[in-house]
């Protein structure tokens, strides 16, 4: 992420930039910003192997552009967080789907991009739990 940052800072135009995020994108049109083991201090204090707790944050910089040029707001929703839990059940996974964020807004530009990232992060979700 770093060397991205870096990339993303030296472009001096909007089609260099957007070369720049689209190389940085899976297959999934989506990329992974950071990884936080929510879990790991956790595990320290009780001196075992459990819980395991991961936080992602997941996004495209330029899906969110569309939202924030609509919803100010928006930034403060993007990148998404997905957080992945092992529990005594089984392994849960939340996401609060962006439409939910922005609903209230009532733009319905905003409600278009939102959904159509919420389906991105859906699938990928659904895709690793196959």
């Amino acid at each position: 992420m770093v060397d991205f940052f870096k990339e993303t800072r030296a472009t001096n135009s909007f089609p260099d930039l957007e070369r720049v995020v689209r190389s940085g994108l899976g297959r999934t049109d989506l990329m992974l910003f950071a990884e936080f083991d929510l879990g790991d201090i956790l595990r320290r204090e009780a001196g075992s192997k459990t819980p395991k707790i991961i936080r992602l944050v997941i996004g495209n910089p330029l899906i969110m552009k569309e939202m924030v040029k609509h919803v100010p707001d928006a930034g403060s929703y993007a990148p998404v967080t997905v957080l992945i839990d092992e529990r005594s059940d089984g392994v849960h996974v939340s996401y609060d789907k962006m439409e939910s964020h922005l609903l209230h807004y009532g733009s319905s530009e905003a409600l278009t991009v939102a959904r159509n990232l919420d389906t991105k992060i859906t699938t990928l979700l659904r895709e690793c739990a196959s």
